[in-house]
């Protein structure tokens, strides 16, 4: 049996790829966690972790932002996911909406990717407005719905509704995981999956 040949152009598919995707991740902060309802914090940690260690594993541009760091009013990126994000520089900004911020917005764009992996706390305001602005510049977004985490449930849940409405594409870890790998015959990145996919299941199988 054999895939496709010539296979997809990696930039071009419409399907997420290495080469065609960026991961932005936004205000996981020990702030926004004080106020997470809708989803257990340590299953959250675990999971914005994990969505860190893939995009090392597949080489993605990843976008880090924060809000009112550089002021003081709040702490940095939590300790165990700027470990992971090692070597990507945190944008500040006061802006409840990233992509109003200039920094932020210039950054996306540099990576040259179209497809956004989009991680956020909260989901009804960190994800779904810089979502929603990115998508009508033409970007396709993906919010990561198991690494995001509103107010309470119901937040999380509506303001999935408003980006799906919008456009956005809903992805979980596990499909984000497969989508990026696909084929067995990428040799180079078939150890990082099957280690990211089992420390996919690894919170629920100790839960």
């Amino acid at each position: 049996m054999t895939s496709i040949t010539p296979i997809r152009d990696p930039k071009s598919d419409w399907l997420l790829t290495p080469q065609n995707a960026a991961l932005v991740i936004i205000d996981y902060q020990p702030v926004q966690f004080h106020s997470i309802n809708s989803m257990n914090t340590a299953e959250l940690i675990h999971n914005i972790v994990l969505v860190a260690k893939i995009g090392k594993a597949f080489n993605l541009p990843t976008i880090l932002s924060t809000v009112n760091v550089s002021n003081g009013r709040n702490a940095d990126t939590l300790s165990p996911l700027k470990a992971a994000l090692e070597g990507v520089p945190s944008i500040d900004r006061t802006s409840m909406n990233s992509w109003e911020d200039a920094e932020f917005q210039a950054a996306v764009k540099a990576t040259g990717r179209k497809k956004l992996l989009m991680c956020a706390l909260w989901t009804e305001v960190c994800l779904a407005f810089p979502t929603i602005d990115a998508m009508r510049e033409g970007f396709e977004c993906y919010p990561v719905v198991d690494a995001c985490a509103g107010t309470s449930p119901l937040s999380h849940e509506t303001a999935l509704r408003r980006v799906e409405q919008a456009g956005a594409h809903l992805v979980t870890i596990p499909e984000v995981i497969c989508e990026l790998q696909r084929d067995w015959a990428r040799t180079d990145t078939v150890k990082d999956f099957l280690a990211l996919m089992f420390d996919a299941h690894a919170f629920t199988e100790a839960d």
